[in-house]
């Protein structure tokens, strides 16, 4: 394929430029003058170029211009995760709500079964023996003083 391009590409360059046609000059000049002006009366005043909001846009503009598609894809998904993120939110109020206390009847099952698995683990009697008498102390008027002599 390069074979093809490159005899035609050298008998490109063996032919002369020839100069525009001077009404043809002429017309393209004026029309870029136009444009010219339109342009510049589109513009904002030089002393408001300089401010932030105009640097800030005219940087945006530079970093999102080589693939404004890409970029408004992007953005897109970004918003749609957002809109997920928050319908999937729980707005549930996060406050303790107070219960009914058990019934005695389930009160009476649960001592049942806390029974049950104590004889069956065979920690009834460790228990007991390992657990330690809590003898309440008397009061200081009761106490007897000791007296160093």
């Amino acid at each position: 394929m390069n074979d093809e391009k490159e005899p035609f590409e050298q008998r490109l360059n063996r032919q002369p430029l020839r100069p525009v046609p001077a009404e043809w000059r002429a017309g393209i000049l004026r029309a870029a003058q136009a444009v010219q002006v339109t342009e510049e009366s589109v513009h904002l005043p030089a002393a408001s170029q300089n401010g932030w909001r105009h640097v800030v846009g005219r940087e945006l503009r530079a970093l999102f211009w080589p693939n404004p598609k890409a970029w408004a894809g992007m953005a897109a998904v970004w918003v749609l995760i957002a809109i997920i993120n928050f319908s999937m939110r729980d707005t549930t109020p996060q406050i303790a709500e107070k219960s009914a206390p058990p019934s005695p009847a389930a009160l009476a099952e649960l001592r049942n079964q806390q029974r049950m698995f104590v004889e069956l683990s065979g920690q009834g009697e460790t228990q007991e023996a390992d657990r330690q008498k809590n003898i309440p102390l008397k009061p200081h008027s009761e106490r007897t003083k000791f007296r160093f002599i």
